[in-house]
């Protein structure tokens, strides 16, 4: 068949799962911005369209970008979040610039591991399927963790059960934490054998999942993540930013914008990423409605000058209300995937003038700044930030003023 120039079109933007669109709307895999699309649907490359630097790209459920270059990459990330805010009639006074987590930055991860008759297999999924892409590289994840997927491969195949696991990995101070899911260890020889494991490759602690929660085998000293200079224990399982990198960005941003604000609250603070980044010349009331969590941030406060107090509150049930929130000079919030609704609410009745708002998900966030900017604030800053390199997971940071 002669390939007809006549009949092509080329494709202009990334659609939010990370396929490429054509001026008519018709949705091609693997598209770039810059390809060209025959009717026959056959893909031209165009200037940024790349050799993905993974040989799971076309299998595995981790990245959907990777055939991107960062330039189109920054773009897809970029636009997401500024369509979102136009969705609600909302933009953003100052578009700051859009931030990439470089590869190998990666500092948690969710793996999944399956014994077979020749060992086991152990990586992510594949897309759209439970089948699990056996793991030889990764370039999206620090190199102490993917350090790990061989060893973790052959203790699976040696001592796992004959059902999926899930292996969390998460880099901390001492070293990686891994955290075994749905991983009876029945008797000696194999609880022996993974405490041989966490032993010889140094693990900062190892966690045991039997179906009654994490339980800690192995931990030579407690384990810790640095905040800002502050030393936080790390309770098992507990939320990191995925890159440090990236976090960097996001509390220098919330530092600026706050300014002169010297009392904060910081809302859904998990172990006080952003209040001890905000502590210095600073009051700052850190609340988290999970426990561990809770504890660890509240220790490390009071050990750290007291200038971050912590609050065990649960803020979807029990938002801080709107005389409460009135007291502050300033407000940051980093909710789940699912917004802060209430707590936006009473934010908005409030008479709070200066809220940072970081979200990992563009949608939620544009329906909580439409609310927002109802009450009478504006949108100052907004900056994209892509620290889930090569995929189409997007976050932000933004600054509210009234």
């Amino acid at each position: 068949m002669t390939h007809d120039p006549t009949l092509s079109e080329p494709i202009i933007r990334l659609a939010a799962q990370g396929d490429g669109i054509t001026a008519s709307g018709r949705h091609f895999a693997e598209g770039v911005p810059g390809d060209t699309v025959d009717a026959a649907g056959t893909i031209t490359p165009g200037p940024h369209h790349i050799q993905p630097v993974c040989r799971h790209f076309h299998v595995c459920g981790g990245c959907q970008l990777q055939h991107v270059d960062d330039a189109a990459l920054s773009d897809f990330v970029r636009d997401r979040v500024v369509n979102a805010a136009r969705g609600q009639g909302i933009e953003a006074e100052e578009l700051l610039a859009t931030y990439l987590s470089p590869p190998h930055t990666r500092r948690r991860a969710g793996l999944h591991g399956l014994r077979t008759a020749k060992g086991a297999v152990l990586g992510y999924r594949e897309g759209g399927s439970h089948r699990v892409v056996d793991l030889s590289e990764c370039p999206v994840l620090h190199t102490r963790l993917t350090a790990l997927i061989a060893p973790l491969r052959r203790f699976v195949g040696s001592h796992g059960p004959k059902a999926m696991v899930g292996i969390d990995l998460t880099l901390a101070d001492q070293g990686v934490e891994v955290n075994l899911v749905h991983f009876p260890l029945d008797g000696l020889g194999p609880t022996e054998a993974a405490l041989d494991f966490a032993r010889e490759h140094g693990l900062a602690r190892l966690t045991v999942d039997q179906g009654y929660g994490a339980e800690t085998m192995w931990e030579p000293e407690p384990a810790t993540v640095t905040l800002d200079g502050v030393v936080v224990v790390l309770p098992p399982g507990a939320f990191l930013q995925a890159t440090e990198d990236a976090q960097d960005i996001m509390t220098a941003d919330a530092r600026e914008c706050l300014g002169d604000a010297r009392i904060v609250a910081d809302l859904f603070a998990g172990l006080g990423t952003f209040a001890f980044a905000l502590r210095r010349d600073r009051k700052v009331l850190a609340v988290e409605a999970e426990r561990a969590a809770h504890l660890a941030c509240k220790t490390a406060g009071a050990q750290s000058g007291g200038t971050v107090l912590a609050l065990h509150r649960d803020l979807f049930r029990s938002p801080l209300d709107s005389a409460e929130l009135s007291r502050f000079d300033g407000i940051v919030l980093d909710p789940p995937r699912a917004g802060a609704r209430a707590q936006i609410a009473q934010i908005a009745a409030s008479s709070a003038a200066r809220v940072v708002y970081i979200s990992c998900n563009p949608s939620s966030w544009a329906r909580d700044a439409a609310v927002m900017i109802e009450a009478g604030f504006r949108l100052v800053k907004l900056r994209p930030v892509g620290q889930f390199r090569w995929s189409t997971h997007v976050e932000l940071v933004s600054y509210f003023e009234r």
